[in-house]
């Protein structure tokens, strides 16, 4: 049964989870929750939920729904007709629609949503990767900047919601045109004279146009260097030669369709096959006496073969094979170039070289002595890594030979790449560090991504590995301590972080900040301090250290563990490391009139439906953990560990898991018509189903019990409990949680709790303690005082219990 559609239902527990229940809409009040440009951004979230993840977009907040919402919107939904369709609405309206299941209702996932002045683009993942859609708008005037986070029939889940430039959702082949632009390529040499070594004379008039046979004899197959200087064509005109020449240097060109017959002639007497057959096709398309008309030819590109990369000449019809054929026999060269001081001499051509390289082009043509020589040299570079870098100009990839240190060698040819300004081969070389990503050289890898251009995807993929594998990594001290402050903490904000325990972010945090000083732990930090001063153990990285511990999760960490670090010396060096440890102390030891959890809930505006996070509500997030991953969603749902047991953990449809043998269920009471364990996990509501008191010592004791399972635990931080259709309500109690079923720790006491009030009722609860990170076997909820009945106050009534957590 789930909750009443209620907008004060909208909650958050400590683990950053936003539920939007039935029919809500919850919008984002946080300034850094808006677009930066209004009309433009996007908008990156994980949901989890049966159907319908629904992102509103307006240019003003606040709306119960979107169906009944009069304002101008875009509304983007995620699993429409019972999770089978995506789909696009403008002001109520559907403008797109497609087949696609897209959300779970049993984990969380990625998405990505980013409008551009009213071209919306949706992916899966990370921005601008698996991209799913686009769809444009005929307005492109709209300037939404709100987001709006809704619902339909049932609750929805939102995490890790973030705002992001609309630049960081470009796809990755976006990127790489954008990289292919960065050089001029072989336009820019279009009817120059900058080395050509052919002339063609055109027309009566004999016009000279200066070309590149190199260019010639890779895009026309009847064409073979020669010695010639100058070739007549007398009977062409200008108009034709130069639309059949700016085909081949830019990929495109136009001219009146009169003359479209003597462009076929000239393509056919050199063999432009691509452009005669561009061409013909126009050609078929034309109507009968449609008189003159201006006709536009371009080249269209064969997709790129799997391992091939785009090149800065993948868009004009020049043959690659011929190109690449053309640098390994060193045919028809005009400049040799002398390699690091060796005797290895590499042959090549200006033109390529220049085409894809500005600083070559300028050393080429700058009226030096490198524009009119035909020798040069190379200095401070290795032959094998030059030689890579001219094989990738004239093939467009990369061809590497097996290398035990591959990663070096990538990292010379990346900076090689950016000193001969080739955002293209960055990028490649960027895509092969990312495939050989180590423990050993993800560190180096990212400080030279830092201080280079273009390689935005190189840093956020050695951020995302280092946090994956964050144990390995920071293994290494000296490498960990090369890194700048930027990213220490983007990759302990990192949602793919995964560790242990959150002492290990800690440590790494201090000894990143000790440079020099071999304080690898808080502890060794502590010691030294015994001989130094604050200022001599961290140096210049003092004052980002405390900024930096804004970002270790303290709450993470075991009550023992922050009382010892609050009372150290290293606290009372550190203020913001002791306020972190208290505000913990505070969240995991909370009073008995309110929740730690309670404490720090989301704001909200219950009339426009505002949502502001709290300042802390990342501190008091669980990282992401190895284990399988049990959520609440909302009472009754299907995400907890009770439910997964049922399916024989995700093999089949659920059955009742006491049945199956995947759980134990007993009560302190023997076996009888109202006392029936399998009825406890049936998910079914019973009128009369109690625990009766056992006496121990003459106490009476009354408590339902729960064993997972030999090799099986539950770190639980979240439980439901449903009233079966009695009025004896619970008021204090204890979950309880035990490795051995005879020493039982507390997960949450509850000490006047009346939220049960009436039959049939659910009601859940978040456990913040510190015990929620300790995996237990055995679970039990025991009554601490009587019950509001009168008769039997010891009857411990209740028809349905589920826990949620992280499962092993």
């Amino acid at each position: 049964m789930p909750c009443p559609s209620d907008f004060s239902a909208l909650s958050k527990t400590y683990r950053n989870l936003l539920i939007v229940p039935p029919f809500e809409c919850a919008w984002l009040a946080d300034e850094n929750l808006r677009f930066p440009e209004p009309g433009r951004g996007c908008i990156t979230f994980e949901a989890c939920a049966n159907n319908d993840v629904t992102v509103v977009l307006k240019e003003k907040a606040g709306s119960k729904h979107y169906r009944t919402d009069k304002d101008p919107n875009y509304a983007i939904v995620f699993g429409s007709h019972r999770n089978r369709r995506f789909r696009i609405e403008v002001d109520g309206s559907t403008c797109f629609e497609a087949a696609a299941v897209l959300v779970s209702p049993s984990h969380f996932e990625r998405f990505w949503i980013s409008i551009y002045d009213g071209r919306i683009t949706v992916g899966k993942g990370s921005p601008g990767q698996g991209l799913l859609f686009e769809w444009a708008h005929s307005d492109t005037t709209r300037k939404v900047e709100y987001i709006g986070l809704s619902s339909w029939d049932k609750h929805v889940g939102y995490r890790n919601i973030s705002v992001l430039p609309f630049s960081k959702s470009l796809p990755l082949s976006e990127r790489i045109a954008q990289f292919a632009l960065a050089s001029g390529g072989l336009a820019q040499f279009f009817e120059r004279s900058e080395f050509a070594d052919l002339r063609f004379r055109v027309g009566p008039e004999g016009h000279l146009i200066p070309v590149h046979q190199v260019v010639l004899a890779c895009c026309c197959s009847k064409f073979s260097f020669s010695e010639m200087e100058i070739i007549n064509l007398a009977s062409v005109q200008y108009s034709v030669l130069r639309a059949f020449l700016q085909y081949m240097y830019t990929g495109r060109t136009q001219l009146p369709s009169s003359k479209l017959d003597d462009l076929i002639r000239l393509c056919e007497e050199f063999g432009l096959e691509s452009l005669t057959s561009e061409c013909n096709r126009v050609r078929s398309g034309w109507i009968d006496n449609a008189g003159e008309t201006i006709v536009n030819l371009e080249f269209k590109a064969v997709a790129e073969a799997s391992g091939c990369f785009i090149s800065t000449f993948s868009n004009i019809p020049i043959d690659s094979s011929k190109l690449e054929a053309l640098f390994c026999k060193g045919e028809n060269t005009d400049v040799e170039i002398l390699v690091g001081g060796s005797e290895f001499v590499m042959k090549a051509h200006k033109l390529i070289l220049s085409a894809w390289s500005v600083p070559l082009l300028k050393m080429f043509t700058n009226g030096m002595w490198e524009s009119s020589t035909t020798k040069i040299c190379v200095r401070d570079v290795e032959p094998d890594v030059f030689l890579a870098m001219l094989r990738f100009m004239y093939c467009g990839r990369l061809v590497l030979c097996q290398n035990d240190e591959l990663d070096s060698f990538l990292i010379s040819l990346l900076i090689l790449a950016d000193r001969f300004g080739i955002p293209l081969l960055q990028h490649a070389c960027s895509l092969k560090l990312i495939e050989v990503l180590s423990k050993e050289s993800v560190c180096s890898t990212l400080c030279v991504a830092t201080s280079l251009p273009y390689c935005e995807l190189l840093q956020e993929s050695c951020v995302e590995f280092f946090a994956k594998h964050f144990e390995d990594c920071i293994q290494l001290w000296s490498d960990l301590q090369d890194l700048d402050l930027h990213f220490v903490k983007k990759i302990i904000q990192s949602p793919d972080l995964c560790v242990s325990t959150e002492e290990q972010v800690l440590n790494a945090v201090i000894s990143w900040a000790s440079v020099g000083k071999h304080a690898h732990n808080w502890r060794g930090a502590n010691d030294v301090l015994l001989k130094l001063s604050v200022e001599d153990l961290f140096q210049e990285r003092l004052s980002s250290l405390d900024e930096a511990l804004h970002y270790v999760r303290f709450a993470l960490m075991p009550t023992s563990l922050l009382q010892e670090l609050g009372s150290s010396k290293l606290s009372c060096y550190l203020p913001r490391l002791k306020d972190m440890c208290l505000v913990a102390l505070e969240y995991l030891i909370p009073d008995k009139k309110s929740s730690g959890c309670e404490k720090w809930s989301i704001n909200y505006n219950k009339q426009d439906r505002l949502i502001q996070l709290p300042e802390y509500s990342i501190q008091f997030s669980q990282r992401a953990s190895k284990l399988k991953e049990l959520f609440y969603i909302c009472d009754g749902d299907s995400n907890g560990v009770l439910y997964f047991a049922g399916t024989s953990y995700g093999a089949h449809c659920w059955m009742n898991p006491a049945l199956t043998k995947k759980v134990f269920v007993s009560a302190s009471s023997p076996l009888s018509r109202f006392t029936d364990a399998k009825s406890l996990v049936s998910r079914q509501y019973q009128g009369t189903c109690f625990a009766g008191p056992c006496y121990d010592s003459g106490s009476p004791s009354s408590w339902w019990k729960i064993d997972l399972g030999e090799n099986h635990k539950l770190m639980c931080n979240h439980y439901t409990v449903r009233q079966d259709g009695s009025v004896n309500y619970m008021r204090c109690w204890s979950l309880q949680g035990s490795t051995d079923d005879k020493t039982w720790m507390d997960l949450r006491v509850h000490y006047n709790d009346n939220t049960l009030s009436r039959a049939g009722q659910f009601a859940s609860w978040p456990i913040h303690s510190a015990n929620a990170y300790v995996p237990f076997q055995y679970f039990r909820i025991i009554l601490t005082r009587p019950t509001t009945s009168t008769t039997h106050p010891w009857n411990l009534c209740m028809c349905y219990i589920e826990l949620y957590g992280y499962f092993e």
